[in-house]
C-alpha cells in the first residue's frame, strides 16, 4: 500500500479531531484524520448525544407516567403506558447516525482524508494504521494526538456479564428491575435519574459525603430531593466491594461500616474516565505527561516539536466543547496564524433533573482566591415562565466582585437550565458587570428573566422577590 504524506495529520475523530480537521481543511492544509470507530467519538456515540436522547425518553415517559397516575396538573389524562426500551434505543441510535453521516459530510467537503483504522506511531512524524485492506503508512509534517478518554475500571468490578459502563447502559433493550450504580458523579446520576423514570429501583454508591461532589452543596440539594421522589436510594460514604459468588449482588461497605449485599440485575460503574494513552504507540514518543494526561501549553503544543494534543487525553475537564475549541485553535496555529488558550471560563452542565450549569467561579473558589465578593440569587419559583412550566424548583446565582461588580461566576439549577450556559459564558468572556446583564432588557415570559433578576439581586434592588 502507497504511503501517504500529508502536512497534518490527526488521530481520532472525536468532538476536538473532527473540528481540528474540518477547520484544517477549511484552510486549505493538506489533512488525514484517522479512526478506529466512528466519526464524532466518544461524545456523539456513546456519550452526550445518547445518553441525551435517552434522558428525554425518559423525562417524556415518566410525565405520561404521573398523568396516568393521578397526577393532572394541566387536565390530561392518558390510559397506562409502557415503554419499549428497544425501540427507545433504536430511536437513539437513529440520531447519533444521522451525525455520524453529517461529520464524514463535513470532512469531506473540507476535503480531509478519512483513513479508518487503529493508528501506532513509529515516530513523532509516522503512524500506521491497521485497516480492513492491510497497514497504511502515513507520513506528516505535523501531528494532532485526539485519542480521547476511556471509562475507568474497578478491579474489583471489570467490565463484563452484570457489571457494565455507561457504553453497555446506552444499550440496554429492556429497563432492568434493579440497577445499582457505583459512583454518584454526573455521569451516573444522569443515567441513574432515566432508568428511575423508566421503572428501575435505582441505588447510587458514592464513595465520597455528597453526590455530585464536584459541585456545591446548595447546587446538588434540589437534585438530591428529586432523586428521594423517584425512589432512589443513595448510600453516600459507601465502598463496592465486588460481586457475590453468585454473581446476582453487588457487595459494599456502607458509612458505618456495615457490610451488605445489594440484589441488582445490572451494576453500572461510573467511577470516572481516564486519557487513552495505551493502544497507539505512546511509548515510541517523547511526550512529557502531567500526571496521568499529555503535557500541553497555551497553544496544545506537546513536549514534541511539531506534536500538538487536544480534548481529553489533555486532562480536565474532559468536556467536548473544549476539546473543540482547542482542535480549532490548533489548525489555524499549523495554519500560521495567531492564536492561544485565553478562556475566562468553560461552562459545565449536568443533565440530571433538575439540570445544573456552571460557568466561571462558585463562591468559594472566588473566595479562595482572595475575591471579597456579592452573591445575587433568584428563585424559579418567582418566575413565570418556569411557573407554567410547572418547574419551579431550583435558582440562578451571580457572583461578582465587590468592589467593581465584575461578573466572576454564574450558576444554575432547574430545568432545562442548561440552556443558559450560552448566556452565562458570554457573560464572563466579555467582562460583562452586574450593571450590563441587569441593564439588558430580558424576554418576558423567559427562565433566562432570572439571571437579569439574580444580578439585581446582587445589586440590592430586586424587583420580583
Amino acid at each position: 500500500m502507497k504511503d501517504i504524506h500529508c502536512k497534518l495529520l490527526i488521530i481520532g475523530a472525536g468532538p476536538g479531531g473532527y473540528v481540528c480537521a474540518v477547520r484544517a481543511g477549511q484552510l486549505g492544509i493538506d489533512t488525514v484524520i484517522v479512526e478506529a470507530f466512528k466519526p464524532g467519538g466518544t461524545c456523539l456515540n456513546v456519550g452526550c448525544i445518547p445518553s441525551k436522547a435517552l434522558i428525554h425518553a425518559a423525562d417524556e415517559f415518566a410525565r405520561v407516567r404521573q398523568m396516568a397516575g393521578g397526577k393532572k396538573p394541566f387536565g390530561i389524562t392518558v390510559a397506562q403506558p409502557r415503554i419499549e426500551l428497544a425501540k427507545t434505543v433504536q430511536w437513539k441510535d437513529g440520531i447519533a447516525g444521522r451525525l455520524n453521516s453529517g461529520v464524514a459530510g463535513l470532512l469531506r467537503k473540507a476535503k480531509v482524508k478519512i483513513v479508518h483504522g487503529q493508528a501506532r506511531f513509529r515516530d513523532g512524524k509516522t503512524v500506521e494504521v491497521e485497516t480492513e485492506t492491510g497497514v497504511q503508512v502515513i507520513r506528516a509534517e505535523t501531528v494532532v494526538i485526539a485519542t480521547g478518554s476511556e471509562a475507568v475500571t474497578l478491579p474489583s468490578l471489570s467490565f463484563g456479564g452484570p457489571v457494565i459502563s455507561s457504553t453497555e447502559a446506552l444499550s440496554l433493550t429492556a429497563v432492568p428491575d434493579r440497577l445499582a450504580i457505583v459512583g454518584g458523579g454526573y455521569i451516573g446520576l444522569e443515567l441513574g435519574t432515566a432508568f428511575a423514570k423508566m421503572g428501575s429501583k435505582v441505588t447510587v454508591i458514592e464513595t465520597t459525603a455528597q453526590i455530585l461532589p464536584n459541585y456545591d452543596a446548595e447546587l446538588v440539594k434540589p437534585v438530591a430531593r428529586k432523586l428521594e421522589q423517584l425512589g432512589v436510594t443513595v448510600l453516600t460514604g459507601a465502598i463496592a466491594n465486588g460481586l457475590s459468588a453468585d454473581k446476582a449482588s453487588l457487595l459494599i461497605e456502607t458509612a458505618n461500616g456495615e457490610q451488605q449485599s445489594l440484589a441488582a440485575d445490572k451494576i453500572l460503574v461510573t467511577v470516572g474516565r481516564k486519557a487513552r494513552l495505551e493502544g497507539w504507540g505512546l511509548n515510541e514518543l517523547d511526550l512529557a505527561l502531567a500526571g496521568k494526561f499529555l503535557r500541553i501549553d497555551d497553544r496544545c503544543r506537546t513536549s514534541m516539536r511539531g506534536v500538538f494534543a487536544i480534548g481529553d487525553v489533555t486532562g480536565e475537564p474532559m468536556l467536548a466543547h473544549r476539546a473543540m475549541a482547542q482542535g480549532e485553535m490548533v489548525a489555524e496555529l499549523v495554519a500560521g496564524r495567531k492564536r492561544q488558550w485565553d478562556k475566562r471560563c468553560i461552562p459545565a452542565v449536568c443533565f440530571t433533573d433538575p439540570e445544573i450549569v456552571t460557568a466561571g467561579l462558585s463562591p468559594e473558589e472566588a473566595r479562595a482566591q482572595g475575591y471579597e465578593i456579592r452573591i445575587g440569587q433568584f428563585p424559579f419559583n418567582a418566575n413565570g415562565r418556569s411557573m407554567t412550566l410547572a418547574a419551579e424548583e431550583g435558582f440562578v446565582r451571580v457572583v461578582a466582585r465587590a468592589d467593581i461588580n465584575l461578573v466572576l461566576g454564574l450558576q444554575a439549577v432547574g430545568a432545562g437550565v442548561s440552556e443558559l450556559s450560552s448566556a452565562f459564558a458570554l457573560a464572563i468572556e466579555m467582562g460583562a458587570r452586574l450593571e450590563d446583564i441587569a441593564g439588558t432588557i430580558h424576554a418576558h415570559p423567559t427562565q433566562g428573566e432570572a439571571l437579569q433578576e439574580a444580578t439585581l439581586k446582587a445589586l440590592g434592588h430586586a424587583l420580583h422577590i
